[in-house]
């Protein structure tokens, strides 16, 4: 015997509408919970290394290969600022460029010629913002009496200092690939340089105007996340070189949450902006479980909801 079932999918269909009707909240906090699940569990990054950490609490929220150590690049830079400015020099003295601070190892350009004279305070707003070589090298270079070396053994010192057990400065540039670190080391060197008022100021600038030779020279800083106002960045610094990929490595309030992101070896020019706006996304869509009535949704369909 045929049996019709047009009028229990009928039946059905109305229960459903009608649970629609009587709880449109407890329906939206339901699909909210699953996208925020669904967002969780497909997070993928180009990135070849990566971590989150929440900087409050220390939590790690996601890592990739974070204990690989890689090349970083102009990262190094941020070390480089560190250093300098532990030592307590007079950031008003004026610095000549020197042929000592041209990159012989991979030729790279610069608009700083030898002879330009600049403040130590520019030059290291031009290496922070603009990631410029000669004026993290000419930085380093007349630190300490003695030149660069004694320079790279504080840097090495201080990555002790702070528990960095996985990276070694060779170069106070980035230039060299014998400067490595893990993500999880990066993260600390993060945490520590935003403590530093001129580089959380320098690093966020978004461009700058310095006069060489009587002459204006605009820069601009690597990091067009700076300029982007659905982030909120409290330290940035990129870096590249064919050894280390595509790297970048920032401070930024997130879905209500001060967060240190580190991507290292991403593989595309632009791939490391994703990946980023890949994680606020990310962390965004996992915020929302923080709702009671989200929270209870996903509990009451069995879905976790993330913290």
């Amino acid at each position: 015997m045929l049996i019709s079932i047009r009028p229990i999918l009928i039946c059905a269909g109305l229960s459903l509408s009608l649970a629609s009707v009587a709880y449109p909240g407890e329906a939206l906090a339901r699909h909210r919970a699953e996208s925020a699940a669904h967002t969780a569990h497909r997070l993928s990054l180009r990135s070849a290394s990566a971590i989150v950490q929440d900087a409050e609490t220390g939590e790690i929220l996601y890592g990739k290969n974070a204990n690989t150590i890689t090349p970083i690049a102009s990262i190094t830079k941020l070390m480089t600022a560190m250093v300098m400015l532990d030592a307590g020099v007079d950031l008003n003295q004026e610095i000549t460029i020197s042929t000592a601070d041209m990159d012989t190892l991979r030729g790279t350009h610069s608009r700083l010629k030898p002879g330009a004279t600049l403040s130590r305070d520019e030059l290291l707003r031009l290496a922070l913002m603009s990631s410029e070589n000669r004026a993290a090298a000419a930085l380093a270079r007349t630190t300490y009496p003695g030149g660069i070396k004694p320079f790279l053994r504080a840097m090495n010192q201080k990555a002790r200092m702070l528990g960095m057990n996985d990276t070694h400065f060779d170069d106070a540039t980035g230039l060299s690939a014998a400067n490595v670190a893990s993500a999880e080391d990066l993260v600390k060197m993060v945490r520590a340089a935003h403590r530093y008022a001129l580089i959380r100021k320098y690093t966020t600038t978004t461009g700058h105007e310095v006069r060489v030779a009587g002459r204006p020279l605009a820069y601009h800083n690597t990091d067009r996340l700076v300029s982007n106002e659905r982030w909120h960045i409290g330290l940035s610094k990129t870096g590249f070189t064919n050894d280390a990929g595509h790297c970048l490595v920032l401070q930024a309030k997130l879905a209500e949450r001060q967060v240190i992101i580190v991507l290292l070896d991403s593989w595309g020019k632009f791939s490391r902006i994703g990946d980023a706006n890949r994680i606020r996304a990310w962390l965004e869509a996992n915020a929302r479980p923080h709702n009671a009535g989200v929270r209870r949704a996903a509990q009451d369909t069995g879905s976790h909801a993330p913290g």
